[in-house]
């Protein structure tokens, strides 16, 4: 170990290194507090106004960090946030948490990975960790990221390391905060991964080091790669069983009384989030670049794709049996957000369910009580109130979003009939609740 790797982790120890969060969102955010919380000084950077100035005034966007939060760190002195990277010069480890989105179906884009790296190696001093935790495809760090620093006359290894660490936050899991959730670290060295590991280490229960940045890519892609075929798998035989008509809730509580060889997934109206509909195709157009197309991935991400347009149809199948036509019904969505408890609509099936009834012609409304309005591509809607007499006039509600805070007794009530995709409804017997 060189002398800037002792002197490095004996000031990390001494909690006397200022880290830096570059991306303030869903995973930033709370990693930037959790290092606060362990007694470091902290900067969190991000190119949006808005979020900025919600920082300043000590009000969250995130459902996981409570006003409370912000304001105990900030007063502290050991969190602040602003938008110039020129800041940068004064931190000792930078932590990437930036979007990487799909410019389409199947190809990634890494535009904010580069502006970021761009901005940071401009502005960085020598002798800096910087740590990749936005979700990417293998070969990333190596091939893309260590040569844009290195561009600017810096070596690893002597000017700055590079580790990639892949985030695995989960927005309103209460069980499992940032730092119950072991972290896996693989760097462009041996020398790199400790030093990463040893970041990680003053906050995080469970670090696992391994052996590249390429291994440590590819173990997010792999861990979303799983949930998103299983989904797929779940959703498939949900629509199989629907043709047989078997109850497919039942079959799956059945089968999960089996305690080895079996792990129950749920079937829904689709897939939201920032990394289930996207991080395995990151993986499956790596994949491509070396003669090989993974048949599995592509086939879940279409069928997950194709559930909102499922729910859909099934909604105007039940509907015709009522002899209500799709294009003059009065429909009633229950749930926006992609997943419950959450305010959070990135991707969310919720959203592609309501543009679809409206482009038939159906009359939309929806109620969610996180989310007062929507304002998105072709929606601009308010959240109505759900009061006594307000759910009779609608011909369907539909069930998208089980929040937990919702009275479903009420809806059950006050319904004429309810497509319940979540089954919330689990074992209650009426002839007005179909489920998925």
């Amino acid at each position: 170990m060189n002398k800037f790797s002792r002197g490095f982790l004996k000031r990390l120890k001494e909690r006397e290194i200022k880290v830096a969060v570059v991306g303030l969102g869903y995973v930033g955010l709370p990693l930037a507090l959790e290092f606060a919380k362990k007694g470091f000084s902290v900067l969190g950077i991000d190119v949006d106004k808005d979020r900025i100035a919600q920082l300043e005034k000590k009000k969250s966007y995130i459902t996981d960090i409570s006003d409370a939060d912000l304001r105990k760190s900030a007063s502290g002195g050991k969190f602040y946030a602003e938008g110039d990277f020129k800041s940068l010069s004064r931190a000792d480890t930078i932590l990437i948490c930036v979007p990487t989105p799909l410019k389409r179906k199947y190809l990634p884009d890494i535009s904010f990975i580069q502006s970021a790296i761009r901005a940071i190696s401009a502005n960085m001093k020598r002798g800096v960790l910087i740590i990749l935790e936005s979700t990417t495809y293998p070969g990333t760090t190596e091939e893309v990221i260590l040569p844009l620093i290195e561009s600017r006359g810096l070596k690893h290894g002597r000017d700055f390391y590079l580790c990639f660490s892949p985030e695995r936050i989960d927005p309103g899991n209460t069980r499992y905060p940032p730092h119950k959730i072991p972290k896996v670290i693989g760097g462009i060295n041996k020398e790199a991964t400790e030093l990463g590991r040893a970041v990680y280490s003053s906050i995080i229960t469970a670090v696992i080091p391994v052996s590249s940045c390429r291994v440590a890519e590819t173990v997010k892609l792999l861990e979303n790669t799983f949930r998103i075929v299983n989904i797929g798998l779940i959703d498939e035989i949900a629509m199989m069983a629907h043709k047989m008509d078997i109850d497919i809730w039942e079959v799956i509580d059945a089968a999960k009384t089996k305690p080895f060889g079996f792990m129950p997934f749920y079937p829904g109206p689709g897939v939201g989030g920032h990394c289930i509909p996207k991080d395995p195709l990151y993986l499956y157009w790596k994949a491509k670049k070396f003669g090989f197309k993974s048949r599995f991935i592509k086939l879940a991400s279409d069928i997950i794709t194709y559930m909102p347009s499922y729910v859909v149809q099934r909604a105007a199948d039940i509907l015709a049996k009522n002899g209500i036509a799709l294009n003059s019904a009065k429909l009633l969505v229950v749930g926006v957000t992609y997943k419950k408890d959450i305010k959070d609509l990135r991707k969310s099936p919720a959203i592609d369910i309501i543009e679809i009834l409206k482009k038939k012609g159906a009359a939309v409304a929806y109620y969610d009580p996180l989310i007062p309005f929507l304002k998105l591509s072709r929606i601009n809607l308010k959240s109505i109130a759900l009061a006594k007499g307000s759910l009779p006039k609608f011909d369907m509600v539909i069930i998208a979003t089980d929040h937990t805070s919702l009275d479903y007794g009420f809806i059950l009530k006050e319904s004429q009939c309810i497509f319940d995709t979540r089954n919330v409804y689990k074992n209650i017997t009426n002839g007005r609740i179909f489920r998925l």
